[in-house]
């Protein structure tokens, strides 16, 4: 089990913003689960927002009216005239924004089965009260794909962290019992990843840390019904590109008749990556690598390979999650180390 100040930190570079001086004793803090540190930044956050101002939306509204106002709906009006009364449609500039149902509902999800000390639960309720006219929604059916601009970029983190608190908590029902999806399963492969890039975007501004696309290397153009080949993580400085996928699996290793292997869909897919990148670089000095960095599991054996396959160092590799940050950030350095 990865401890929870572990999760801060990752969650730290996943959101620079978490990085800033109103979150830093969050990192010195004990939480007895991650549902009071999801909940201890959304305090922070939101309080913060509050005090800028929750973003406000127009929002289309229809409605029977004894005068007109806004646009009259002629076709749902017909059966209205008689009672002297039109239906209309009107903008109303309101604080009921999808974002803010997305924050509110996330509260009450919190409230409701985070497990959270009376002290949180204070807080949060108090905040609650500011989003008084907004309306709850049902967050299984959210879409998380929401677009931001420069008047709502500090929505950004609040909603992610709401993403996270809602898939962590939303609930399988199994025999008439409630049971809680596991944070660790549901979140942590998309949360791993994005640290890795985050960190190296973050800790070495000399070399280009990007989630990048690779072009297949085809001989007639055609890529009809290809998939597209977009990378977890790519690094590049100068002549050199290492191309890291991310793993967080339950087992790291595949086994065969009692022998443990590197899974082979993830061997192919970095060399088929490391290969199209050679291809594509083929006219100018270049160096390609790969590496498949799996989170460490309880299995006795970890990945830790290193292979020359055609010309490229491909790498299975192991970061352990489960010690002291420094020695994480350790792990990752000396990839840089050794590459660079």
């Amino acid at each position: 089990m990865i401890p929870i100040k572990n999760i801060y930190y990752m969650l730290s570079y996943a959101f620079q913003v978490l990085s800033e001086k109103s979150y830093e004793r969050l990192g010195m803090e004990e939480f007895d689960n991650i549902n009071e540190l999801f909940a201890e930044i959304l305090i922070i956050s939101i309080s913060r927002q509050i005090k800028r101002g929750l973003e406000r939306d127009y929002i289309e509204n229809t409605y029977e009216l004894p005068t007109i106002k806004g646009k009259i709906e002629l076709t749902q009006s017909i059966t209205s005239l008689r009672n002297k009364r039109v239906v209309c449609s009107y903008d109303n500039f309101t604080v009921d924004s999808y974002k803010n149902q997305i924050i509110k509902s996330t509260m009450q999800l919190l409230l409701k089965r985070g497990k959270l000390s009376k002290n949180r639960k204070k807080k949060l309720k108090r905040l609650y009260l500011y989003f008084k006219d907004v309306n709850l929604i049902n967050l299984n059916t959210v879409n998380w794909n929401i677009q931001y601009n420069k008047n709502n970029q500090t929505y950004r983190m609040i909603i992610g962290i709401c993403y996270l608190t809602s898939k962590g908590l939303l609930q399988n029902h199994s025999e008439g019992k409630t049971k809680l999806i596991d944070f660790y399963e549901s979140n942590m492969p998309r949360l791993y990843e994005k640290f890795i890039l985050e960190y190296y975007k973050r800790e070495y501004g000399n070399i280009k840390a990007e989630s990048s696309q690779i072009k297949w290397q085809l001989d007639d153009e055609i890529d009809t019904n290809l998939p597209i080949m977009q990378t977890d993580i790519t690094l590049t400085k100068d002549y050199k590109t290492v191309i890291i996928d991310a793993k967080y699996y339950t087992h790291s290793m595949q086994e065969h008749y009692n022998i443990k292997t590197v899974h082979s869909g993830n061997l192919y897919q970095i060399f088929t990556y490391v290969k199209n990148k050679e291809a594509e670089l083929s006219n100018q000095k270049h160096e390609v690598s790969g590496i498949l960095l799996y989170a460490k599991t309880d299995e006795e054996k970890q990945p830790d390979f290193t292979y020359k396959m055609s010309g490229n160092r491909i790498s299975a590799k192991t970061l352990d999650l489960n010690q002291d940050f420094d020695m994480i950030k350790k792990q990752l350095d000396s990839i840089v180390e050794e590459y660079f």
